[in-house]
């Protein structure tokens, strides 16, 4: 009987945390990455240099930091006009969109995984991606919906009430 209760309360759990399985970046990594941009210079082929920011861009949309998201975000964006092969505007496209789902704008990242997949319609991590932006539009729809309904019960609740002691 406890392991059914553990499991629910761990499903329930699940449901509000979002639980997504994104792995995130620490401070660590980002700091060197920036410190890998720094060293190179100018004594660097532009296709490194641009190695070397796409693996920042990466850490920052993966940190837990919403600066560094933010960050990350705006980088990508910079440099999505700059692509200019279609594999580097689909790795682009896929950070930014997990750039948008940590921010919180899923209808964002839903719109770039999109994009993304009319560019490759079978990338597992990209259709992986947003059946979980999917789900959490659904969540928090559902969040939504059960916050709405809470509310209305307790207005009908506290006028019921209040014409109960009028009575």
């Amino acid at each position: 009987m406890g392991e059914k209760i553990g499991k629910f309360f761990d499903s329930v759990g699940a449901f509000f945390t979002g639980g997504d399985q994104l792995p995130w970046c620490d401070r660590d990594i980002i700091l060197g990455c920036e410190r890998e941009i720094v060293e190179a210079g100018d004594d660097v082929t532009d296709e490194v240099k641009q190695e070397s920011i796409m693996r920042l861009s990466w850490a920052l949309v993966h940190s837990r930091q919403p600066d560094d998201v933010q960050r990350g975000i705006a980088m990508l964006d910079a440099s999505l006009a700059s692509a200019v092969s279609p594999l580097q505007k689909r790795e682009k496209l896929y950070l930014l969109a997990v750039g948008f789902y940590r921010s919180g704008d899923y209808s964002r990242s839903r719109q770039l995984l999109e994009r993304c997949l009319e560019i490759a319609p079978d990338w597992r991590q990209a259709l992986t991606l947003k059946k979980t932006v999917e789900d959490r539009i659904a969540k928090d729809g559902v969040i939504g919906i059960g916050i709405a309904a809470t509310a209305v019960g307790l207005l009908a609740g506290g006028l019921a009430a209040a014409l109960a002691r009028k009575k």
